[in-house]
Formats: C-alpha cells, sequence, structure tokens
C-alpha cells in the first residue's frame, strides 16, 4: 500500500478557500462590507439594503440625491468593487 504525507489542516483549508467557487463565494458574503469602504461612511449610512444575484450588485438607497450620484459612478464602483474584491465578481451595479 502506497503511503501518502500528511496534509496540515492549514494547507487544506488554503486550498479549499483557493477554489474559485468557494473563493465568489467568500467574496459575495463580504460585498456589504466591501461596498461600505468603497462608497465611505456617508453614503454607505443612506444604504439600505445590498445584495448581489447573478453578477449584479442591487443596491437601495433612501436618498434621491445619493442614488442620483451612484448613478453616475456605476462604472467607477464596478471596477472599485471589483478591485477591492479581488477578483471580476460584479458585472453591473443597479441604484434604486
Amino acid at each position: 500500500m502506497k503511503r501518502v504525507e500528511p496534509t496540515s489542516i492549514g494547507e487544506l483549508l488554503d486550498s479549499l478557500f483557493k477554489s474559485p467557487n468557494i473563493a465568489a463565494k467568500i467574496v459575495e458574503g463580504s460585498l456589504p462590507e466591501t461596498w461600505r469602504r468603497v462608497v465611505g461612511p456617508a453614503m454607505a449610512a443612506e444604504t439600505r439594503q445590498v445584495r448581489f444575484v447573478r453578477g449584479t450588485l442591487y443596491v437601495h438607497v433612501a436618498s434621491s440625491v445619493v442614488r442620483s450620484e451612484l448613478m453616475r459612478r456605476r462604472e467607477a464602483l464596478t471596477a472599485a468593487l471589483n478591485r477591492e474584491a479581488g477578483m471580476a465578481i460584479i458585472k453591473s451595479v443597479v441604484v434604486q
């Protein structure tokens, strides 16, 4: 019987978290916090809901002024969020 070298739990977890599907789910889970970091505290305070569905980030905001500003910056926000997340997971941002 062939002997296999033992693998540490840390190595196993690293390889698990680096798999594309798992890494994408981890990034999805951290999108609300990433959103707060990218837009800043003032705009984040006006944000009521952030949800991610099939490549689109839906953001609900309370203020029409903030909504207008975010709609103008959608492309820049998409790029900044993907850069902060470390992968191109967001295809578009919809501000409601």
